[in-house]
Parts: structure tokens; C-alpha cells; sequence
């Protein structure tokens, strides 16, 4: 069994490099770069909502107080009529990147501390490289992509959008992986 404490190397060294390639891919001509497009008569839609002032949070429109409600011909009529959409409102003024960078950094390193925990429960000191980087690619790929695809099952987010997530998560637990095998104990 290898500890959490001697992989401290391992776990925040995978969260800076995940964080590095994690901010090229984003930034860089791939494949992110049309993931959001323009809405339809953006500014229209804007000037028509912000008489609402909808405070910031997430919304499934049009939403039923229940499952009665959910089966009554006049909820059924609002669906077929639409707009059906689920929503989420961010609070006015400029988007504050730091806040995002520092949350995703936390999150990194949560996914790296439970990829050390799996590997040190089930890989012994001296374990070879690729072991390693089976375990840990697996836990790691677990960590950064598969819950995306919840999101594409129940709110319809764009398939594509989750694939190139799960591409991301590949990409980071192959990181991940390679970094805990170049460091594992031995």
C-alpha cells in the first residue's frame, strides 16, 4: 500500500500540467472553438428578457409543479409550443476568469488526490509504469469525463459537446497517468 502523502508530487504535478494543456486546448484554434453559438436574434432575446431580471441560477422552462401537472394537456400544450429549454443565468457584469481557474485548479487536484488513493490502495511501491498508468488513466478518465454524458442523457446538451469533453478527460487521464507512473514510489 502507498500512501496518500508520498504521491504529493504525483497529484499536484498532474494538477499543473492537466492545467496547462487544459488552458492551450481551450484557447487554442481546436476543437472547443465553436462550441456555443450565436443565438438567433441575440439581441432581440436579450432586450426581451432582461425586463425579468432572472436572478442568476438554472431553470427547465416551461417546468411543472408536478407529475399531475406534468400530464395535464395544457402543460403538454406549452411543450409542444416551446421554446423547451434548460437555462442557466450567470450574474450580470464582466465573467471572472480567476474564479473559474481557481476552481478548476481545486478540481484537478481533487480528481489527482482520488487517483492517488485508488492507486495507493491497489498498486504495491515498485509497481511498473504501465500499471500505474492503466489505474490511474482509468480513475482519472472516470474523474474528468463520464459524468458529462448525464448532462447529454436528461438536459439534451449537445452530444457533441460531451464527446469532445470525453475527448478532454482522455487526454487529461493519459496526463494524469503518465505523471503518477513516472513518480510512483519505488
Amino acid at each position: 500500500m502507498v500512501t496518500i502523502a508520498s504521491l504529493w508530487l504525483p497529484i499536484l504535478l498532474s494538477a499543473v500540467i492537466v492545467f496547462v494543456v487544459s488552458s492551450v486546448i481551450h484557447m487554442g484554434p481546436f476543437w472547443h472553438r465553436g462550441d456555443f453559438p450565436k443565438m438567433p436574434r441575440e439581441a432581440e432575446v436579450l432586450d426581451a428578457l432582461r425586463p425579468f431580471a432572472i436572478p442568476p441560477g438554472d431553470y427547465f422552462i416551461p417546468r411543472p409543479a408536478g407529475g399531475q401537472e406534468m400530464r395535464s394537456p395544457e402543460f403538454k400544450e406549452k411543450m409542444n409550443r416551446g421554446p423547451v429549454a434548460v437555462l442557466t443565468v450567470m450574474p450580470n457584469g464582466p465573467m471572472s476568469i480567476q474564479r473559474s481557474l481557481v476552481q478548476w485548479f481545486v478540481f484537478l487536484i481533487v480528481v489527482s488526490i482520488f487517483c492517488a488513493y485508488i492507486a495507493g490502495r491497489t498498486l504495491a511501491v515498485g509497481t511498473d509504469y504501465l500499471r500505474v498508468f492503466q489505474i490511474v488513466g482509468a480513475t482519472a478518465f472516470i474523474g474528468y469525463a463520464l459524468a458529462l454524458s448525464e448532462l447529454s442523457i436528461w438536459y439534451r446538451r449537445s452530444w457533441g459537446l460531451t464527446l469532445k469533453g470525453a475527448l478532454d478527460g482522455l487526454i487529461y487521464g493519459a496526463l494524469t497517468a503518465g505523471t503518477f507512473g513516472w513518480l510512483w514510489p519505488h
